[in-house]
């Protein structure tokens, strides 16, 4: 992934900002990026962790900009995304906006003030920011899509240089392939993820993702095929030989979510924890 700035705002377009947040990670890359939209009015993607450092570098841009933050958009409730939307709303009275859940792995202080669903949108005088539902990482993830710079907000659906995982029960994989072939239907410049750098020739990337996930479906199907009833333990190896063995505790969420993927696919069955193809 790209050399990142913690707590540095980073002008990407004439009306987006970038911040990253001091919480890099196996799983977060070089930290969460929250984005600025606008000029006099603001509205804020993914304010991230509760972290002073960043809560106060946030402020100070908006400050400096003389601008008023309006609203705060979450694409999703992991607590690497949402938890800083509490305190931000509380100095600043913008209106948080999401998608609530109650899957286990969310940030359980969440409270939107408006729950959107896919389609609704804020407008303001120079932009307007659309939810599009985009489900697999998470069932309540949302991307939002910038008409006017045809730059979508991608939070944890796609990531720059890396694969996202995919957890169940929350996590669908059946649904993260269906929300990406969903994307290229839509009038795409630029990627903004939440992890990483912006990302040029979108349509390219998302066909890379689809083709990528579903080569790794094709190792399961094989895996199975030669081995018969399985565990997970037993597979991770297999399916994932061209993955350090030091990510493959990760890979097995993923390597679930397949499964459960060919299973309702009527392509594997499962009983007490051993998979098979479905004779």
């Amino acid at each position: 992934m790209s050399q990142i700035i913690h707590g540095e705002t980073v002008l990407l377009t004439h009306n987006v900002r970038r911040i990253t947040a001091p919480n890099p990670g196996i799983m977060t890359g070089p930290g969460t990026n929250t984005y600025l939209v606008g000029s006099n009015e603001l509205a804020l993607i993914d304010p991230g962790p509760e972290i002073e450092s960043h809560i106060a570098a946030i402020m100070k841009t908006v400050q400096d900009m003389h601008s008023t933050l309006r609203w705060i958009l979450c694409t999703h409730t992991h607590v690497d995304h949402s938890p800083g939307a509490n305190k931000l709303r509380e100095l600043t009275g913008a209106i948080v906006v999401g998608m609530p859940t109650e899957a286990s792995n969310s940030d359980a202080h969440f409270r939107p003030d408006q729950c959107w669903q896919d389609g609704d949108f804020v407008e303001a005088h120079d932009f307007t920011l659309k939810a599009v539902h985009t489900p697999g990482h998470a069932s309540n993830h949302l991307c939002f899509y910038l008409e006017q710079d045809q730059l979508l907000f991608t939070g944890d659906h796609i990531m720059e240089g890396s694969t996202v995982v995919i957890a169940p029960p929350d996590g669908d994989m059946k649904e993260y392939l269906e929300s990406l072939e969903r994307l290229k239907s839509i009038p795409l410049q630029t990627l903004a993820p939440a992890h990483g750098d912006l990302i040029k020739q979108p349509l390219d990337v998302i066909e890379g993702l689809i083709e990528h996930r579903l080569m790794r479906e094709n190792k399961v199907l094989d895996g199975l095929k030669a081995m018969g009833p399985a565990s997970i333990e037993q597979l991770t190896p297999t399916v994932y030989d061209d993955v350090p063995s030091f990510l493959h505790p990760i890979a097995r969420y993923s390597l679930q979510a397949h499964l459960e993927k060919l299973l309702k696919d009527q392509k594997a069955t499962e009983q007490n924890d051993q998979w098979q193809l479905k004779s």
